[in-house]
């Protein structure tokens, strides 16, 4: 059990390293080569459009099996010389997204349903706390050293590292086996149509933070390092809630999700107000605790109570989500970047909450 524990932790911690090296310092990374706005607004796309489309391509062809797995951990190697040979081709480097979002959009889940079946439950959330001081030490440490060269560097060996730890926990033969789930429950998307809108508007609402926050800040006079401090604030807020989130999740959950969604337009909102602020930055910062943690547990718990067949659930939730979402709100974001930028974020994310609120009011007339 120990090893296990040492493993995923590993895993965990070397993937959200690369996550934290892609998001905060590839936009950089992409503007200094000489992509534009709309361009790297592309590119930020591709990987959630991937993780929105795969899961259509394998739910009802492959299994959780280990071969799969381990294809995946092949295409995850060989993305790392395709960043290289590509980044400066626009096109090319599209097509090396549109590899490198298939295979880490896989991994992941292989390893997430790995820790939560042999881990208890209070064992799982310390390690997958190790995800977030992974992302918050690459943020740290690259910012004081970053160039070009170094970022690409800093994703390559950490691609490596995770992949190595994801083989190694594939060898647990009691748990990679060739054996399909059998779905019993007939799962739908329309009988909670208002939600799932929902769920894809608050998503959406982020593409600008995820694929424009480092890039936005810069050009307001915030330094780089400054930065990577704004984003490990954001991560640490989010770790306290995590933790003590549980003597909260006990209450309405469609309410606590109305809540945060709200918080989350005030976020954006912030942003767009206060541009230049540095302690406006770290006040919207600090409310990542309640838009991104207190948000994915109160809504996953809420549909779970609504569908029966829970592993499906999460696979849309994650599609629909960080999938659609995340790739319309890249795209948008890149489109319009500019002053308007978090206003139109804030926007989306009040008609998010919007949705919400239909929902409640046909609950209630239900009920």
């Amino acid at each position: 059990m120990r090893n296990r524990f040492f493993n995923i932790s590993a895993f965990f911690y070397f993937y959200f390293s690369i996550i934290g090296v892609w998001v905060i310092f590839l936009p950089k990374i992409l503007q200094n080569t000489g992509y534009d706005t709309t361009q790297i607004g592309i590119i930020f796309s591709i990987p959630p459009l991937m993780r929105f489309l795969t899961p259509f391509f394998f739910l009802k062809l492959f299994s959780l099996s280990k071969r799969v797995l381990h294809v995946t951990l092949v295409m995850m190697l060989i993305s790392i010389p395709l960043l290289y040979l590509t980044i400066h081709d626009f096109t090319l480097f599209a097509l090396t997204n549109i590899f490198f979002g298939i295979s880490f959009g896989l991994v992941l889940p292989y390893i997430e349903t790995y820790a939560l079946s042999e881990l208890a439950k209070e064992r799982y959330g310390k390690a997958r706390l190790w995800g977030s001081v992974g992302f918050t030490i690459i943020a740290l440490v690259l910012a004081r050293v970053f160039d070009n060269d170094i970022g690409l560097h800093f994703i390559a060996i950490s691609v490596i590292i995770s992949a190595f730890f994801a083989y190694i926990i594939s060898q647990d033969n009691g748990h990679f086996n060739n054996k399909k789930d059998q779905q019993k429950d007939k799962f739908s998307l329309f009988s909670q149509t208002t939600l799932w809108i929902s769920i894809f508007l608050m998503q959406m609402s982020f593409g600008a933070f995820y694929s424009f926050f480092t890039i936005y800040e810069t050009d307001h006079g915030i330094s780089l390092e400054t930065v990577s401090y704004l984003w490990s604030f954001g991560v640490l807020c989010e770790i306290v809630l995590f933790y003590y989130q549980a003597h909260v999740i006990k209450f309405n959950l469609l309410k606590i999700i109305k809540f945060t969604v709200f918080i989350t337009a005030i976020r954006w909102m912030l942003l767009y107000l206060f541009p230049e602020s540095l302690f406006i930055s770290y006040l919207s910062q600090s409310f990542h605790a309640f838009s991104f943690a207190l948000y994915h547990t109160a809504t996953l718990s809420y549909l779970y109570t609504l569908y029966a067949d829970k592993k499906l659930t999460s696979q849309f939730y994650y599609g629909l989500g960080f999938g659609l979402g995340g790739f319309m709100g890249s795209l948008i974001a890149g489109k319009f970047y500019g002053e308007y930028l978090f206003l139109s974020s804030a926007i989306i994310a009040a008609l998010s909450l919007l949705f919400l609120y239909i929902r409640g009011n046909h609950e209630k007339s239900m009920g």
